[in-house]
């Protein structure tokens, strides 16, 4: 299967992009260097309390999606506002690692961010303290792969980039080296 494009894929400018990195800060061992580990997606889906189909079909979405298949979550806790109980089945979540997970951030930063309505950047505050990346969807139709017509149930995604050896710092410049639109901050933010 030939994978031949015309544009350097995510994968290459990530191979570059850690080179610059480590030159710049100083990062002579390339195992200490910060690597993007897995990419985890999770959809929670509280209106399958009611109706367990709508599980069935997000799962089914969050499939063709990944290119792997989903597992189904169950609630951990019983929550009475929430009306769950223990063991019930409320979300679908998918980790991916290797050709699949280069293969999702290279449609995820290319394809999919750009078709975002009102888009003005992603937040540059979504880093947790370990440098790995939280950003929500509010609809998985931005992805080619879902077919809008079969789409009945619009359905919010959360993707979680992991990457290990890193400072909240490292993975901003690493991502913005990968091309990840994130938002300009203005210049008195900055200074701070």
């Amino acid at each position: 299967m030939s994978t031949a494009t015309l544009q350097k894929t995510t994968k290459d400018l990530y191979q570059e992009a850690l080179v610059e990195l480590c030159k710049k800060h100083g990062i002579t061992n390339k195992f200490a260097a910060p690597r993007i580990e897995k990419v985890s997606l999770n959809m929670g889906v509280g209106r399958a309390i009611a109706d367990g189909q709508i599980l069935n079909v997000v799962a089914e979405h969050l499939s063709l999606l990944a290119g792997q298949r989903a597992t189904v979550t169950k609630a951990k806790k019983a929550i009475a506002n929430f009306r769950s109980r223990i063991g019930v089945k409320v979300g679908a979540r998918v980790t991916l690692r290797g050709e699949r997970m280069w293969s999702f951030l290279d449609r995820l930063i290319n394809l999919a961010v750009p078709r975002i309505k009102d888009f003005r950047g992603l937040s540059a505050k979504a880093f947790d303290a370990q440098g790995n990346y939280n950003m929500g969807l509010r609809e998985q139709a931005l992805f080619h792969e879902v077919v809008l017509d079969k789409l009945e149930h619009n359905q919010g995604l959360n993707i979680t980039i992991c990457i290990a050896n890193s400072t909240p710092q490292l993975s901003y410049e690493l991502l913005k080296l990968l091309g990840v639109p994130f938002r300009e901050q203005p210049a008195a933010a900055a200074a701070k």
